[in-house]
């Protein structure tokens, strides 16, 4: 396995192990986290542990035209009684996903170093939140970071009432003019709202 030093470069993407790991180590700086983004590769890791570098050989994307609506969310749609924001409120969307509490536990690789990391990635205008709110509260949204050529790694999502995640990632396929998606690694939620797995080439290809 290659150990990452001071230099902002990645190893090619094609020795990724079984699991999708390309490397070790480094940093979380914004411009290491950008030239990982741009290659394809994103850090995924727990406190106490090395920083894990990963480019999956299956990735899992959304091309927004292919987000799937089922009848009930289309009620809540039509509901509308929400407000959506973007890039209102980043600092308190990845708090709560960092915190909110999830039964399979996805999130809580947000670390301290990670949450900072983002905001960084934030202020330097490379991240994205999307905002649901009630009654001016904050009720649900996402984040993750804008790649340019049109594709958004999606990184994490929350809801503090049932289905605001979904109306911040439908709003993100709807109305951002995002032509991909990424949403990194299989998971039943997200196929349901219309991912699907592409081969890591054809991932890159759009990069």
């Amino acid at each position: 396995m290659i150990w990452l030093g001071k230099e902002i470069s990645f190893p090619p993407n094609s020795i990724a192990s079984e699991e999708g790991i390309i490397a070790l180590g480094g940093d979380l700086s914004v411009e290491r986290l950008k030239h990982a983004y741009e290659r394809g590769i994103f850090p995924w890791f727990n406190e106490g542990e090395p920083i894990v570098w990963y480019s999956p050989h299956e990735r899992m994307v959304l091309f927004p035209e292919e987000v799937k609506i089922s009848k009930s969310m289309k009620q809540v749609l039509r509901k509308n009684d929400y407000v959506i924001t973007e890039n209102k409120a980043f600092a308190e969307v990845i708090f709560n996903c960092k915190y909110i509490h999830r039964s399979d536990q996805f999130g809580t690789w947000i670390t301290d170093d990670m949450q900072q990391a983002y905001l960084d990635l934030y202020r330097a205008g490379l991240a994205k939140s999307i905002e649901v709110w009630r009654d001016n509260k904050i009720v649900g949204g996402l984040y993750g970071v804008d790649v340019g050529n049109g594709v958004f790694c999606g990184e994490s999502m929350f809801s503090k009432e049932s289905n605001m995640s979904k109306v911040a990632f439908i709003h993100l396929a709807k109305n951002c003019n995002y032509k991909l998606i990424d949403c990194q690694v299989y998971n039943d939620h997200l196929a349901s709202l219309g991912a699907r797995e592409i081969s890591r080439k054809e991932f890159l290809n759009w990069l």
